[in-house]
């Protein structure tokens, strides 16, 4: 694996996982699990430029949901009063 510099050409998919993290990924590797292609392609600096545009809340999906939900209702996997 070679490392990358500033002046690497080379094509990038931007990618995101289930909590709605995002990374980048070389373009001609399968993405690893539990990540699939957002939709981006680029060089290395444009992936990463997108990421800072698109990515606004670094919180990942399970705590913005916890944070978001009413006061006393029952959280994921919570077993409910009956």
């Amino acid at each position: 694996m070679s490392a990358t510099t500033p002046d690497d050409r080379s094509p990038y998919n931007v990618v995101i996982n289930g909590e709605e993290q995002y990374s980048i990924w070389r373009a001609d590797r399968p993405n690893a699990l539990g990540w699939r292609e957002e939709g981006f392609t680029g060089t290395l600096e444009e992936c990463l430029a997108h990421i800072e545009t698109v990515w606004t809340d670094m919180r990942p999906l399970s705590l913005r949901a916890e944070v978001l939900a009413p006061v006393g209702a029952p959280r994921e996997g919570q077993a409910t009063k009956a």
